[in-house]
């Protein structure tokens, strides 16, 4: 009996030993970092990897993640400088850089964040009217973040960013702003159309007038070309006309040669100049050379009633 008791204990303090040995060792993953308390004192961080502390002595007070965390703060109210409350909820960015600090230095973080937020928010906006609220995010942003990474740096915490997620104005501001805009888009629709008529009309009268242009350059086209070409019809005509002339006076004269190299007289000679005026008379041309020799043309009719007297 007692040996069986003393097994049973002897089982007992090594099951003993392995829980103590199991809870003296601890792991802790990347980018995160244990805080150790020796008798309720801070001993030492535990850094990534195995740590093995005393049982009943030691103990892990918190794990920290040292990776950037976003938390997302519920709508706060905040009046302008030109009193409009309107609802802004923020966007924080933030990374423990001491997990020391971030354990002692301040018992709620994430609250004081939250709290410390609200107020530098509600100073800044309270500094703005409202259409410089509504676009000046940037600048609202950067100044949240500079006074929250000032005012958090003592707690071991860097914020590295902060944004303006949402800002609503009342809904009778909204109202007022929707119209605004409406009247803005529908300002800008009708000068957008009134460019674009007086472009239009623009464009049709230069239209016009190159037409205009065009129809007078090629009226006085046609009507030099007209002329131009009644011109040469009539050089043409003339021309052909002179050529008749000469030809007709060119065979009188050729037939007065022949009949002179016959040895006809000058009678013969006078009423052969006769018919050719005759001819020349009767032909299509109304122009009709008048000899220069006026003399010798009485000579030509002295002779050609001497012809006919000696012919009766």
């Amino acid at each position: 009996m007692d040996l069986v008791l003393g097994l049973f204990v002897n089982f007992i303090l090594v099951i003993f030993v392995i829980m103590l040995a199991f809870s003296s060792i601890k792991i802790i993953k990347q980018a995160t970092v244990g805080i150790v308390e020796r008798l309720g004192k801070y001993h030492k961080s535990a850094e990534q990897g195995i740590n093995v502390i005393i049982p009943f002595i030691d103990r892990f007070r918190a794990i920290v993640d040292l990776r950037e965390q976003v938390v997302d703060f519920p709508p706060q109210p905040v009046i302008t400088k030109d009193n409009v409350t309107m609802m802004i909820d923020t966007v924080v960015y933030y990374q423990v850089t001491d997990a020391f600090k971030y354990t002692y230095e301040i018992a709620r973080p994430i609250l004081a964040i939250e709290n410390l937020t609200a107020t530098t928010l509600r100073n800044i906006v309270g500094d703005l009217e409202l259409d410089e609220t509504l676009t000046s995010r940037d600048l609202v942003n950067t100044k949240l973040r500079t006074i929250l990474d000032e005012a958090t740096d003592k707690w071991g915490i860097k914020v590295n960013r902060v944004e303006l997620k949402n800002i609503l104005p009342p809904q009778d501001i909204q109202t007022a702003m929707e119209k605004q805009m409406r009247a803005e888009r529908e300002k800008r629709e009708a000068i957008l159309r009134a460019e674009g008529q007086k472009t239009a009309a623009i464009l049709e009268a230069e239209g016009q007038k190159q037409a205009a242009i065009l129809n007078a350059e090629a009226t006085r086209e046609a009507a030099i070309k007209e002329a131009e070409g009644m011109r040469q019809a009539q050089i043409l005509r003339a021309e052909g006309e002179a050529q008749a002339i000469l030809n007709v006076q060119k065979a009188v004269a050729d037939s007065l040669v022949m009949i002179k190299e016959a040895g006809a007289d000058n009678k013969v000679l006078a009423i052969k100049s006769l018919e050719a005026l005759k001819e020349i008379g009767n032909g299509q041309s109304t122009k009709l050379i008048i000899p220069s020799d006026l003399a010798g043309l009485g000579g030509v009719f002295a002779a050609l009633k001497e012809a006919v007297e000696s012919k009766d």
